[in-house]
């Protein structure tokens, strides 16, 4: 399966960023044109998002097949990922080693989490979202707030509507919210068995973490430190799960130090 991505600069070693839930490629795009000065920098747009295709399911193992297709073979990459673009980097990384040379995993874990959090409520209010009185995107801004009162998460979700002449309402989701919905389990997981007899990745890893989150916890140290012992965990201050977007001047920072620039 051909994922959609988007490629910047011209020189410099490769660095490659996959999104979170709910996001795009192009979440990246304000991180990776500065970036794009002194690298080339490629946006992946991960399965049943953006404008990547719509497989039967998610699955972070086939996720990671995806991207690493996606990828060009002429040397190992810097793979940066956010969240649910996290956890399928470091599974690509994990089952091919030798196409990463170094990663950075942005406020996620390894780990199998309680329950899915907010996400199936973000999903409820989308799918519950009545796109026939839609006119203007601030009309879908106004009509979503009850459900999502926090204005970065509803301008975050509402980047996946947009105009569909083939719909009746003249809008869709750009999301995949019926399988996303479904597979929830699978996302908020970890892939433990399929990684039994992998080995860990002796590579360099930053670990970011917001500070405010709660995707990186002092008790999931261990699963990194087990799958990545040569990780590296730095904890953004004042920032929460979308620590990018929060802090994006802090985060390019980070990451260029982790780079070596």
């Amino acid at each position: 399966m051909t994922l959609h991505h988007t490629a910047l600069g011209t020189t410099g070693s490769r660095v490659v960023f996959l999104h979170g839930l709910f996001g795009q490629g192009k979440n990246w795009t304000t991180i990776a044109k500065q970036l794009a000065e002194s690298h080339r920098v490629l946006l992946v747009d991960l399965p049943h998002h953006g404008r990547s295709p719509w497989p039967a399911r998610f699955d972070l193992v086939e996720a990671a097949a995806d991207v690493l297709a996606a990828l060009p073979d002429d040397e190992p990459v810097t793979l940066v990922g956010h969240s649910l673009g996290g956890k399928v980097a470091m599974v690509l990384t994990l089952l091919h080693p030798e196409r990463v040379e170094r990663l950075c995993v942005a406020d996620i874990s390894p780990v199998s989490y309680p329950g899915s959090r907010e996400f199936p409520g973000y999903i409820a209010a989308m799918r519950d979202l009545d796109l026939a009185g839609v006119v203007h995107r601030s009309d879908a801004d106004r009509l979503l707030e009850p459900a999502v009162p926090d204005t970065t998460v509803r301008s975050f979700l509402l980047q996946n509507l947009r105009r569909d002449p083939a719909a009746a309402s003249g809008w869709s989701w750009q999301v995949n919210l019926d399988v996303l919905d479904r597979d929830l389990p699978v996302i908020s997981g970890w892939p433990e068995e399929r990684l039994a007899d992998v080995p860990p990745y002796d590579g360099p890893v930053l670990w970011l973490a917001g500070a405010r989150s709660p995707y990186v916890l002092p008790e999931y140290d261990a699963a990194m430190d087990r799958w990545f012992p040569r990780n590296r965990k730095v904890t953004l201050k004042d920032t929460g799960h979308w620590l990018h977007s929060e802090r994006p001047e802090l985060f390019l920072e980070v990451l260029r130090r982790f780079l070596g620039d």
